[in-house]
């Protein structure tokens, strides 16, 4: 028997929660009723636990195994209570749960649940995963008692969201948790049976637990007998269907959207939804895959994992399960159903499993399929049919499929087909892929051309692009961080070598017996500002320009890596580069005169060094020194002017 009566330990919430609670309490004033969605979908998590762990300690059922979720109203006393007979929560996992957040990305979530609208704060707050705490939005204080399945006692869990919680022992005859609401007095509305069972219908429909509320059942009184008390009996308020294991043609396109809706906490429908039905071949599963229209707030801040739910026989094996699909697939939201698993299957056991393998191969396939169909229609062929869709999925979730075509050897291929691209032959906003580039490619180029920068803007006006242009030659213009690092990795695309434009190779460079002199003069000059300084072939309006030996490393890279605060990470020299000149320009031939007619002229440096200053602001970088470069620009000026 527990000791209920002990004083209660008070403990302080850490740091970010109570900065997570403070927002929610005063914060958050639209779609309240989002609250029991989060609180149902606890307990159904709950349930699911013990339903798995009881396969191998079937002593934890205690021979109940009759599931339920139920809703309990008190109006005179204000208060809400959702109870579930699930695994429980020891003394140990309510304080861990219910007093910290232990996430990744966390100070970021709070800055980004400040900035959004009202409307939407309660959505993020669901795709971030801490829906316990929404309770506050309701309720002045929240009271949780629990006992864990095997447990001998229960602990009692209290806190009004300022700070604060306590923790005690208390009774408790049953296992699982007990959440009571004391509501505000704006939020009595909570405790009406309709618009609860309202709620359900719209959030939690297909919950595969029934969620119960007693209701009070009047009884017909027939002629001459005496009026009869009201009978209360349970009612189930959710439809429990599992959507995924009914017949496509069945299943209506409001269900499948109210079906991702609960499963991914996302209030917008998905883009597409992929409903697979395997049986008599090699193996036999259900699956329903969904391809979101915008990602969580918290997407690339937590750790990458896949988003799929395995399932035997209607049973929850594993949430998230990792062996689904790879990360660069982790967008996806869903549910796997497999016949051919063994209900006991082990986390150890999914990672060498033959039929996991198959499953995890079909899936890929079909997302992957679902993509090029949605691309297909981006590109003009077939006729489209909802020809933004791709270019929405490509804004938000493009990232991954380049983190699969970099990584994903066995999938490289069709993932390079699935990116997109701005180029010069492309209007701002608009996009090209690989396929349609190489179409367009002329007779003589051998090589497909890209360039990394900040923006558009900076790129199409690169001192790079020069030559390319005038040879009517389409560079790529990629400005994500991961592109440099991508298009390396993928080298080439349908046997067309993948090249940058700001790379130093043979067929740019220029020789000039006369010149040689001058260049070995200037790269004594800027010492080890470069590699090698030499004559161009690649400009046609500009006198200089930075360019990456073959093996180096890019600017935009160099300067990724010291923002980041790595540059110190790059081999000794990786990072200079080789200056090239333009020997056609009428700066650099006066500077030819001025070494001619007088090498140790201190002309000479200070033009090499202005050469050199105007090829480093033409790479998007910053001047080691600013305040000589606008000297030696000022004296030029005041000599010009005579």
């Amino acid at each position: 028997m527990s000791n209920a009566t002990a004083t209660p330990e008070r403990l302080q919430f850490k740091t970010e929660l109570k900065q997570l609670l403070d927002l929610i309490t005063h914060s958050l004033y639209t779609k309240k009723e989002i609250f029991l969605r989060e609180l149902i979908s606890n307990a159904a998590d709950a349930i699911d636990k013990l339903r798995f762990k009881a396969l191998t300690e079937p002593g934890l059922t205690e021979g109940d195994a009759d599931y339920k979720i139920r809703l309990s109203a008190d109006k005179e006393a204000g208060t809400l209570t959702i109870s579930d007979n699930g695994l429980g929560m020891t003394r140990e996992q309510i304080v861990e749960d219910l007093g910290t957040i232990a996430r990744s990305g966390t100070k970021a979530f709070i800055e980004n649940l400040k900035k959004a609208n009202a409307t939407d704060r309660p959505e993020l707050i669901g795709q971030f995963g801490v829906g316990f705490y929404s309770a506050y939005m309701v309720a002045d204080r929240v009271t949780v008692i629990s006992r864990a399945a095997g447990a001998n006692e229960a602990v009692r869990w209290e806190s009004d969201g300022q700070g604060e919680f306590t923790v005690e022992s208390a009774d408790k005859a049953t296992r699982g948790t007990d959440i009571t609401l004391h509501l505000k007095e704006d939020a009595k509305e909570f405790t009406d049976s309709w618009r609860l069972k309202n709620i359900v219908k719209q959030y939690s429909d297909f919950i595969e637990h029934p969620i119960v509320m007693g209701i009070e059942q009047y009884v017909e009184k027939k002629e001459g007998e005496e009026e009869k008390p009201a009978e209360v009996k349970d009612e189930t308020f959710n439809s429990r269907k599992a959507i995924w294991i009914r017949p496509r043609h069945e299943v209506k396109k409001e269900e499948y959207e109210a079906f991702y809706k609960q499963l991914s906490r996302d209030q917008e429908p998905p883009l597409r939804t992929i409903h697979i039905s395997a049986e008599g071949g090699a193996t036999d599963f259900k699956a329903l895959m969904y391809i979101p229209g915008s990602r969580p707030m918290d997407f690339f801040y937590r750790e990458p994992k896949a988003g799929l739910d395995l399932y035997v026989k209607r049973v929850l094996i594993q949430h998230e399960c990792e062996l689904l699909l790879p990360t660069w697939l982790r967008f996806v939201k869903g549910v796997v159903d497999s016949a051919d698993l063994p209900l006991n299957v082990s986390r150890e056991t999914l990672q060498h499993n033959a039929i996991i393998e198959k499953i995890k191969s079909n899936l890929i396939n079909r997302v992957l399929k679902e993509l090029e169909g949605m691309r297909d229609e981006l590109m003009g062929k077939p006729a489209p049919a909802d020809d933004e869709a791709y270019l929405k999925f490509y804004k938000e979730f493009g990232m991954t499929l380049k983190e699969g075509a970099a990584q994903d050897w066995s999938h490289k291929d069709r993932l390079a087909d699935l990116l997109l691209f701005e180029s010069t032959k492309t209007e701002p906003g608009k996009f090209t892929n690989l396929a349609k580039y190489v179409e367009r490619m002329a007779e003589d180029q051998k090589e497909i051309y890209f360039l990394i920068g900040e923006s558009r803007s900076i790129l199409e006006h690169s001192p790079y692009l020069e030559s390319l242009k005038a040879k009517g030659y389409e560079v790529l213009l990629c400005t994500d961080a991961v592109d440099e690092y991508v298009l390396s990795t993928l080298s080439q695309y349908k046997e067309k070598p993948l090249k940058a434009a700001d790379r130093a190779g043979g067929d740019e460079k220029r020789e000039d017996e006369s010149f040689k002199p001058l260049l070995e003069a200037m790269k004594g000059k800027l010492g080890t500002s470069v590699k090698d300084v030499r004559l161009s072939a690649r400009l046609k309006d500009s006198a200089a320009v930075l360019v990456a030996d073959e093996f180096g490393v890019s600017a935009h890279f160099e300067r990724l890596m010291k923002r980041a605060g790595r540059d110190k990470e790059m081999g000794a020299g990786s990072n200079l580069r080789i200056l090239e000149l333009n020997p056609d320009h009428p700066a650099v031939a006066a500077l030819k005169a001025v070494y001619a007619k007088d090498a140790n002229d201190a002309r000479v440096e200070d033009f090499t060094r202005l050469l050199y200053e105007q090829a480093v602001v033409a790479e998007g970088s910053r001047i080691e020194d600013p305040a000589g470069f606008a000297k030696r620009v000022n004296e030029l000026l005041v000599k010009a002017a005579g």
